[in-house]
């Protein structure tokens, strides 16, 4: 006769249930040469698709291989390298004088925290962050303005602008301050590597558990237990 004890059977599924709970508390870093930022959710942050890309001025462009708007995307993975040979071989994309990079996020949405944490993250690759105006918006055609970026400052707290917790984004463009930084270069105007959302809900929500699912588990596989203790054996 095979034996099971119900009292395991009942902790391991709640055990299950907490795993699943727990599991996106705990913060990824995620980085590239010129350092890291905390991401909750990991991977998913990073925006995912480029929008629209208008580099720079007239005359005020960065060159061709710096005009690969993709390396903004995904996760950062600025090396060091500052030259590159065409936009296959960059890891980032520069905005030139004046220019403009709309990105998308697909499988998340960038959200306030409630407190004054930053919730935005810009990986502007350089000595120095360029200055950079920061827009966001729901919907892909009105944009609100949450400050700029620029100096040491990387990231941005979308609640001091009067958004929060109730609130999700799924746009994101930077474009570069024109009055600030050359005007001319290979790699003119903000040279960005990837824009995360450092606080974010999934796009298409995620089914988690609730404690009384848990329970309603524990309890079913109790009954198979009790039926598998019960039943004659052959």
């Amino acid at each position: 006769m095979t034996k099971i004890r119900i009292g395991t059977i009942a902790a391991r599924a709640l055990a299950l249930g907490g795993l699943l709970i727990s599991a996106q508390a705990h913060a990824i870093p995620i980085g590239n040469t010129q350092g890291t930022v905390e991401f909750p959710d990991g991977a998913i942050s990073l925006a995912d698709e480029v929008v629209d890309y208008q580099p720079g001025l007239e005359g005020a462009a960065p060159t061709s291989p710096y005009q690969g708007a993709f390396n903004a995307t995904g996760l950062p993975d600025y090396s060091g390298a500052n030259t590159c040979a065409d936009q296959a071989s960059c890891t980032f994309v520069s905005l030139g004088v004046g220019g403009s990079l709309t990105l998308r996020f697909t499988d998340n949405l960038l959200t306030g925290s409630g407190n004054s944490d930053d919730d935005l993250h810009i990986f502007e690759i350089g000595p120095d962050v360029e200055d950079t105006d920061v827009y966001i918006s729901s919907d892909g055609a009105t944009f609100f303005s949450v400050g700029s970026v620029g100096g040491s400052v990387s990231s941005i707290d979308i609640d001091a602008f009067g958004y929060g917790i109730g609130d999700t984004f799924g746009y994101v463009r930077l474009v570069d301050v024109a009055s600030e930084g050359g005007t001319s270069g290979i790699t003119v105007g903000a040279d960005i590597d990837a824009v995360g959302a450092i606080t974010t809900v999934p796009s298409v929500p995620v089914s988690v558990p609730e404690p009384s699912t848990l329970l309603l588990l524990g309890a079913g596989l109790i009954g198979i237990g009790y039926r598998r203790r019960c039943l004659p054996q052959r």
